[in-house]
């Protein structure tokens, strides 16, 4: 256990029920995710018994009802999960898993009916039913206000047609929430339902499987929808106010990415700082260079920051504080600061840092998207100025 890991088991924010799920969880990744790892990147896919495996240790649901299968813990259970998934050196993997639990499947946690949740819910906690949330665009991300998937009523069910793209887990998904403009008079972002569709669902197909430079485990689509029919007992929350379902999901989904950012960053510093300890150049190694040193300890510094931000806007979240501008500040930060400590973690292996064989390589073009997905730094930024 390093130093940084043993403060956190005696200080940090983690009850001890958290705490005993971690050592499970690690070992978990420590054997059966870390050595399979590279395969999948190949498949790209992780394989559906590795969820399964996870629902059977409890930790897809941590954060539902004890009827469904889950824990009833709070949103420190989901930063847990982000450290240690985040830990794994597989970015893929640790989108697959976040957001199944905590991008998408919140939505039905918050806003479903008690009859959808015994519908779906048990399958989400096992790992059978896994999630995607459907709201990006070409022309609409960050910016949901922009969204041009339409949904019109014919009788008591839904119409809809529209384009979604860069949906994670959209190719293997079993069901998917998706967004769509139901209240076409409607300015701005107003007038959005959101929609639960099975896969399978007539009209509903997956239009590509995409190519990324990362996250190369984690399946990524575009998803079409042409006159796809949704049951009004299938309208997740209320007509025309599924943006505030979505924006009360991003605080959530921008404290797990910014956890997952930290613990990223915090596992290739620790690999940078014992190859930089052994690999002899100048007639020593390269520790001995005070450049080096000074500039590990900085991102160690910097890491630190960030994970005692998200530990902070985690709490004030669970306490039911509004906390917009910190959890935008999280993500604005903890995504630029894995970008930085890869960068120099890339420089510090030399060339062996450009090598596919070096797990620090493939974490650098991970930790690439943490800037951009789940609400870009320039938008975050933007959210803590409208605070100032």
């Amino acid at each position: 256990m390093t130093r940084h890991e043993t403060i956190d088991a005696a200080t940090g924010p983690f009850g001890e029920d958290i705490q005993m799920i971690r050592a499970q969880l690690r070992r978990f990744i420590e054997t059966e995710v870390k050595p399979m790892g590279e395969a999948w990147e190949e498949k790209g896919m992780v394989p559906r018994e590795v969820l399964r495996q996870m629902g059977a240790l409890g930790v897809l649901g941590m954060r539902y009802d004890e009827q469904y299968g889950g824990a009833g813990l709070d949103v420190m259970s989901s930063v847990m999960l982000a450290e240690e998934v985040g830990r794994s050196t597989f970015g893929g993997f640790s989108a697959t898993v976040l957001v199944h639990t905590d991008m998408a499947s919140p939505h039905l946690e918050n806003a479903g009916t008690p009859e959808q949740k015994a519908r779906w819910m048990p399958g989400i906690t096992e790992g059978e039913t896994i999630t995607a949330v459907a709201v990006t665009e070409p022309d609409a991300g960050s910016d949901v206000a922009g969204m041009r998937t339409r949904a019109v009523q014919d009788g008591s069910d839904w119409l809809l047609n529209g384009t979604k793209m860069f949906i994670t887990n959209g190719v293997h998904a079993d069901l998917y929430f998706v967004g769509a403009k139901t209240d076409p008079d409607a300015k701005g972002s107003r007038g959005i339902t959101m929609f639960a569709i099975e896969k399978g669902t007539k009209g509903f197909s997956v239009g590509r499987a995409l190519n990324k430079t990362g996250w190369l485990c984690s399946d990524t689509a575009e998803l079409i929808f042409e006159d796809v029919r949704v049951p009004a007992e299938n309208v997740l929350g209320e007509v025309n106010r599924g943006f505030y379902a979505v924006m009360k999901n991003f605080q959530n989904e921008r404290i797990v990415l910014g956890a997952m950012a930290c613990a990223e960053a915090q596992t290739a510093l620790d690999m940078t700082v014992a190859y930089v300890k052994q690999r002899k150049a100048f007639g020593g190694v390269l520790w001995n260079k005070q450049v080096v040193r000074q500039r590990l300890a900085d991102c160690l510094t910097r890491i630190e920051a960030g994970r005692q931000l998200v530990y902070h806007a985690a709490r004030l979240d669970a306490a039911g504080v509004e906390c917009v501008r910190e959890v935008s500040m999280v993500k604005a930060y903890c995504g630029e600061l894995a970008n930085s400590v890869h960068y120099d973690c890339v420089q510090f292996h030399g060339g062996m840092g450009y090598m596919r064989e070096n797990p620090v390589e493939r974490m650098s073009r991970d930790v690439r998207v943490q800037a951009i997905g789940g609400g870009a730094t320039e938008v975050m930024l933007e959210e803590v100025a409208k605070r100032m």
